[in-house]
Order: structure tokens, then sequence, then C-alpha cells
């Protein structure tokens, strides 16, 4: 018996600098793994999170061929005083910390409350920087355009162009009161700064951009269903997320809800009549009819196809039991037992990574605990042995009548 389980606009926005919400911005990133026969190797979770940072909206190949992502937070940060030029601590001007280093966070599936490890790394920041009301023009004596005072109002040039250790990923774009610019990150959490070199009497970050990449769990070892856990980076002065002194967060916390959804397939289908074994001596009959030779054994094989992408396990279920398998009996309740083992195709294994070929089943389980695909297996075959031994088939040409029962094959996916 088969068994299926679950198996560039920019919009600049000015206001009052508001208190921090304590609370945090909330963020849902949504990853998902469903086989799929046309990559049957394809063991990992896809990312079903839409890109709304302004990086990979507008660079989707690049961070398609990186496996990065982008999210804008709706994060503002203002200064609370004036910049003042040639300041010599950093954090008394325009600074950025990015937490690039990687975290690892639980994730607990919603009924059975396993548990996975997910890890995130942050590779980029990016915002729109605002130096409204005021323009390059005002700020910066002797300014050619736009370009030009950009380019002179802060040390190293532009903000496109960040300091070591933080890497270029964006190109120019600004207008006279406003730049956008995004840094990549190395896998650790590193502080880059740059120097007004006028005075600045207002400062803002409009948005939290940053790009992360994951790394999930393999999905062919977990149970199909939701998985979800939160991780939350803090924001503000000596926090996670640090823009310095002078650049205060109207939210204190970023909070991201991770939500993985396991789709799995085991499905097995039986060729038509294949429910119905008829056990004969190798060769047939012929020896026992002329020579009255006894047969070795009493079998018959039976295929079956298997499509599986998570683990399972199988065991027998019996009309009539005996011992630790199944029995067929005669009209006058004579009970022979029958030997049932399983070959299943490549890319399946047990427990302990061997390949299964002519595997013993039994009623209790036992040795079949866990089947374990290595890879998504679609539609290939495998074997049911069926037997019985030479000692028994002594006993039923001694007796009368046809022997026959009804033995269940279960393919479980609860393990």
């Amino acid at each position: 018996m088969a068994k299926t389980a679950a198996g560039i606009v920019l919009i600049f926005v000015c206001g009052l600098v508001a208190p921090p919400n304590t609370h945090g911005v909330e963020i849902t990133i949504n990853a998902e793994f469903k086989p799929d026969p046309a990559f049957p190797n394809r063991n990992v979770f896809t990312n079903k999170t839409p890109n709304t940072g302004q990086y990979c909206y507008y660079n989707p190949a690049d961070c398609a061929s990186k496996g990065v992502f982008g999210i804008a937070a709706p994060v503002v940060f203002r200064s609370a005083v004036p910049v003042v030029a040639n300041h010599t601590d950093p954090r008394q001007g325009a600074m950025v910390t990015i937490p690039g280093a990687w975290r690892t966070l639980t994730v607990r599936h919603n009924q059975t409350l396993e548990t996975e490890e997910v890890k995130i790394h942050i590779t980029g920041f990016g915002t729109v920087l605002s130096i409204d009301p005021d323009t390059v023009h005002t700020l910066v004596p002797g300014a050619t355009s736009w370009g030009d005072g950009h380019n002179k109002l802060w040390s190293g040039s532009n903000w496109s162009i960040p300091p070591s250790p933080c890497t270029r990923k964006s190109t120019p774009l600004y207008t006279g009161g406003n730049f956008w610019f995004f840094w990549g990150a190395p896998e650790a959490d590193v502080t880059c700064a740059k120097k007004a070199l006028y005075n600045i009497p207002k400062l803002a970050y409009h948005s939290l951009d940053f790009a992360y990449e994951l790394k999930t769990p393999d999905p062919l070892g977990m149970s199909a269903g939701d998985y979800s856990g939160n991780l939350a980076y803090t924001i503000g002065p000596y926090q996670d997320f640090d823009m310095g002194d002078l650049l205060i967060p109207n939210s204190s916390v970023l909070n991201l809800n991770f939500n993985l959804n396991v789709q799995h397939t085991l499905k097995v289908d039986i060729p038509p009549g294949g429910n119905r074994v008829e056990l004969v001596p190798k060769g047939g009959w012929y020896q026992w009819l002329l020579i009255a030779r006894v047969p070795e054994t009493l079998a018959s094989d039976q295929s079956f196809s298997v499509s599986a992408s998570s683990r399972f396990k199988m065991l027998l279920s019996c009309e009539r039991v005996m011992g630790d398998t199944c029995a067929l009996s005669n009209n006058v309740s004579h009970n022979v037992p029958i030997n049932i083992f399983v070959s299943l195709p490549g890319g399946i294994t047990d427990s302990n990574g061997a390949s299964i070929t002519r595997k013993p089943l039994l009623t209790s389980g036992q040795g079949t605990e866990l089947f374990q695909p290595s890879r998504y297996v679609d539609g290939k075959t495998g074997v049911l042995h069926f037997e019985i031994e030479k000692k028994y088939v002594n006993e039923m040409l001694d007796q009368e009548g046809t022997y026959k029962g009804n033995v269940t094959v279960i393919w479980d996916s609860e393990v």
C-alpha cells in the first residue's frame, strides 16, 4: 500500500525627529523547499521574499548570482545636532556599522517542535543620505555642480566611494541635497566613516536598506511543514546597526521573522495487477512435477516506482502474523512464514549511508526505521522480494489446498 506524505526613483521623506520605536520594525523572510523533478540534486530552500532593497531591486542579476537578497526596512536616522566640519571623532560625523558577521538562529517546526539552524550574513548597507533642506551648493562654497559639491563635502570624495573595509557597490546617484549609496561588507562586523569637510546643519539616513545571504539546513532531513524563528538586530549608538552618536534612529530593533516551508514528496506506484503476487520455484514447477525435487524456495519479485524527497520508514502489516513477519495459510489453517525484502533505487540509503539491497521488512519495522534520500528521487524503480524458505516449502507440499494471505507494505514518512 502506498502512502503519500506532506511529504531609480527615490522618494525623500522629511519631518520632525520622532522618539525611537522600542517595539522595533518587523520584517518577514519566507523560504520554501519543494522538490523539482527537473533539478533532483537541488536540495536547497528558495527564498520567496521580494527584493525591496534598492541595490538588489536595481541589480537583480548580480544579487541572484551571489545568492544575495535585499530589504529596505523603514528605519530613519536623523541628526540631533549639526555635524561639525573636520571632526576628529568618527562618532561625531556620518558613519555606518554593518553587522556583517554570520549569525545563527533556531527555527522550530510548528507542530513537531523539531529544530534546525539558519545562518544569516548582512552583506551590505545602503540608504539615501540627506542634507535637506540645504544642498551642496549652500554648504560647499564654489561648488560647480551637484556632483562637484558631493565630492568636496566629504573626505574621500562622494558616498559611492566607501572607506575600507567597506566595498563599493553603487554608482553615484544624487540630487543637490540627497545621495543614494550602497556599501558592501565582509563577513565581519565593520565600521566605515566619512569626515564632513564642511558644517552640515541637518543630516539624515532615510532608510535601513540591507542585503543579506542565507545558509539554510538540508530540507531532505527535515519534516514536512512550517518552521519559524526570529533574530533581532539592535539599532542605534553602540548597537548592531550603529550610525554614530549624532544619527538617532526612529526604531531601536530590527526583528527578522523567518518562515521555512517544507513540502515533501513520498509517492509509491505499483504496476496494474502488482498487488497479486504468485510464489513459484525458480524456473517454475517443472522439476517438482517431473522428478519430485523439492524447490529450494518459492519466490517472486514485484517492482514498484518511488518518488521521495523526505526520509521515511517501512514496515509490514499482516492478515496473519508469524513471529516478526507475515504468514500464509491453507484451508486447514496450516501457516508458513513469508520473508519479505526491499531493494531501493540509488539515491536512497539507510541511517548508516548504505545502499538498500534486499533489506528485510518486519512487522516491528526493526532495521528499516530510517531511509534517507540524498537527493530528490523521482519515479525510480525499487523491488519487493517475497520468499518462502525450503523447510516451509516441504511442509506445504505435505499439505493440501492453496496458501494465501494478505500482506500490507507500508511506506511511512512520519519518522
